[in-house]
């Protein structure tokens, strides 16, 4: 049974993006943007004595750190860093 047109361009187009999904990146896009896989952003943060932890915090609580941490410059896990060591420190 032949194909319709459509479907025919339909399974082109997947096996083009099926290709494109497989294949490596570029070399220029790793090499210039300095950007580290996950794990040796792991080793870096483990060596640094960083450890994850997550937390469920309310919605609105959240974007007011968010906020704040835009307000001030600074990321995200800075700020809340200095606000439980001052929250400690009472």
């Amino acid at each position: 049974m032949a194909l319709k047109k459509t479907d025919m361009e339909r399974l082109k187009a997947a096996g083009i993006t099926d290709r494109l999904l497989k294949s490596a990146p570029p070399a220029r896009y790793g090499s210039q943007s300095g950007i580290v896989g996950r794990k040796e952003q792991r080793e870096r943060e483990r060596a640094l004595g960083l450890v994850p932890f997550a937390v469920k915090l309310n919605g609105e609580l959240v974007k007011k750190l968010h906020a704040r941490a835009r307000d001030e410059g600074m990321p995200l896990n800075e700020l809340v860093t200095d606000l439980l060591q001052k929250g400690l420190a009472k």
